[in-house]
């Protein structure tokens, strides 16, 4: 496995298709989708590494999210259109920790209008595209923790510590709900998945020139 820090705007195919290049166009698969408005650590693995991703994706997922309190969008990022909210007074930050403790633990969550989740055979955000109502049924998920490490309104700064199948764009739009303001996500970085940090990434650059053994993690090692 290789793991890199995916810049911002490239998406996770994109980052596949470049360490294909660099690995001789050799099998490659990633283990788990970061959107092209997020950035930090996606896995790829290479040849027979490829049989260890529903693996790999398992891992616990930690995030750095900034959160935009003032509007909900339609794609429950600052990529969608704003849809603004009368917001009287800004919330204090004791209410922020008490709606995230609400968020916390197995919970049920409704994915984006604009994700890859299947909608009677067709991805969701294809449908929202189409100008459709797409309605997604509630999924259980696992958050661990979720700490606020900064605010300053109308931004909230994040650190999520969560399981599989977690949207954190839900978590920004949700959380905007429970305090009667809005709720997009701002910002979003990958700092681990499982035992992979930042420290084990690349930068992208790197898959410029062809990669070497020095490169990688050999499968024996996870």
């Amino acid at each position: 496995v290789i793991v890199v820090d995916k810049p911002l705007g490239l998406s996770s195919m994109d980052v596949v298709r470049r360490v294909r290049r660099a690995a001789g166009h050799a099998k490659t698969g990633h283990a788990g989708t970061l959107d092209p408005l997020a950035t930090g650590v996606v896995i790829c693995c290479l040849g027979k590494a490829t049989k260890c991703i529903n693996a790999l994706m398992d891992g616990v997922k930690i995030y750095e999210a900034e959160v935009d309190l003032s509007a909900f969008t339609n794609t429950d990022d600052r990529e969608g259109e704003r849809e603004e909210v009368d917001v009287m007074e800004p919330p204090e930050e004791a209410a922020i920790q008490a709606s995230l403790e609400q968020l916390t633990g197995d919970i049920e969550q409704v994915p984006p209008r604009y994700s890859a989740v299947h909608v009677n055979g067709q991805r969701a955000y294809k449908l929202a595209r189409q100008g459709e109502d797409v309605e997604l049924q509630p999924r259980r998920v696992v958050v661990h923790a979720i700490e606020l490490q900064h605010y300053a309104w109308p931004l909230a700064k994040l650190k999520v510590t969560c399981g599989k199948g977690v949207y954190i764009r839900s978590l920004a739009r949700d959380l905007g709900k429970l305090l009667g303001v809005g709720g997009h996500l701002a910002s979003l970085r990958r700092t681990a998945v499982g035992r992979f940090t930042l420290e084990h990434a690349h930068a992208i650059a790197r898959f410029e020139q062809p990669l070497t053994q020095a490169d990688l993690i050999a499968i024996d090692e996870l």
